[in-house]
């Protein structure tokens, strides 16, 4: 019997319109972070490596990205320059072609870093 990813299977649980989006933003994040474990932590989808580095989570008109508030603080410049509406720890991005997978790749690796 094949076990399956549970970042495959999260994936496959969300909006059909919404998946490409979310393995665009996963297939970034694991670039960035090849050494690191794939698992479900807080009911998201989660790199860890002796410890959580970054999360996302499929919302209704966004994927959540979810660093930290170091990470949030550190990119808000980049984050406000393209219009991404963020909070303390968590960054929303819209659905949509033009996902911002350079910032996203840059934030994983500053994550992985710190």
């Amino acid at each position: 019997m094949t076990q399956t990813n549970p970042i495959d299977d999260y994936i496959k649980q969300q909006d059909p319109r919404h998946q490409a989006n979310l393995n665009a933003v996963r297939g970034t994040i694991r670039r960035e972070l090849p050494d690191a474990t794939e698992k479900i932590a807080w009911a998201m989808p989660t790199w860890w490596d002796k410890r959580n580095i970054i999360h996302f989570a499929a919302a209704k008109k966004h994927i959540g990205i979810y660093p930290g508030p170091a990470a949030v603080a550190h990119f808000s410049g980049d984050l406000t320059k393209r219009g991404l509406k963020f909070s303390k720890g968590a960054i929303q991005i819209p659905y949509g072609d033009d996902l911002p997978l350079d910032l996203i790749a840059a934030i994983a690796c500053w994550c992985r870093e710190q």
